[in-house]
């Protein structure tokens, strides 16, 4: 009855504890192949994270080991309980998610970083791929459709809300337009091999799923993704995905 209800939503307090302690045994090993995605979900609003943990737990490979309510808590809370992926909201009080999100970039760069907000301006869109971010969606989204964006950025995908990539298009287009007024360097050309790659990483495929279709190792696709960026000047695959976009060589849908 309600009453069962009232009690499982209290335990919070040893909860907490108990993961802390898992935590810190699987601290130092990458995920192995059956263990659950560790999420750390960052929000201001209790409520929000309250009802994304709720969601969550009723998924068996995903695990929430933690939460903050703020950019400087997530940071904290990032390097203590090492996720594999961190839900991040754009706008919280003392430090921002983009900042946040550059510093865990830093610090715990195997983590992925999944914006989840309401901000669907262009400049935060773009500060956050520019911090690292691998996925930026709009709180539009069903919260069921929460669980299969962990999964798909825990494998190396990179997602953005189709709203959201139509305005980077805009975005992208003025700025090429005041990189062309200022005449800068002609772009470095990419091999035909290069191209391959750079157009399934951004279909959101991942280094092994690359390999495969081109059949060549997965060390091979990765000096190539090296290599593509270092000749864009990009840091991440998402700022791949959209140059290539930019570029025209491939059509978001």
């Amino acid at each position: 009855g309600p009453g069962a209800h009232a009690a499982a939503g209290r335990p919070r307090r040893d909860q907490g504890v108990r993961g802390e302690s898992v935590a810190d045994d699987r601290q130092a090993r990458p995920r192995g192949a059956g263990e659950a995605i560790r999420v750390l979900i960052v929000d201001d609003h209790a409520l929000f994270r309250r009802g994304l943990e709720m969601v969550l737990e009723q998924e068996d490979d995903v695990e929430v080991v933690g939460e903050a309510g703020d950019g400087a808590e997530a940071i904290e809370k990032a390097q203590e309980l090492m996720p594999d992926v961190v839900l991040m909201d754009v706008r919280m009080p003392r430090r921002s998610g983009i900042e946040a999100t550059q510093t865990i970039k830093d610090l715990i760069p195997h983590a992925k970083i999944l914006m989840l907000t309401i901000s669907d301006e262009e400049a935060d869109l773009y500060d956050a791929i520019k911090a690292g971010a691998n996925g930026y969606l709009l709180k539009e989204i069903s919260i069921e459709e929460v669980a299969n964006a962990i999964r798909s950025v825990a494998q190396g995908q990179s997602l953005i809300s189709p709203s959201m990539a139509s305005k980077l298009l805009n975005e992208f287009a003025t700025m090429v337009k005041r990189a062309d007024e200022k005449q800068q360097v002609p772009t470095p050309r990419l091999t035909e091999r290069e191209m391959e790659v750079l157009k399934l990483v951004a279909k959101g495929h991942n280094n092994r799923d690359i390999a495969k279709e081109l059949y060549i190792s997965e060390n091979t696709v990765k000096n190539h993704i090296r290599n593509i960026l270092e000749k864009l000047h990009l840091h991440s695959r998402m700022e791949a995905v959209v140059y290539a976009v930019r570029e025209k060589l491939l059509e978001i849908k």
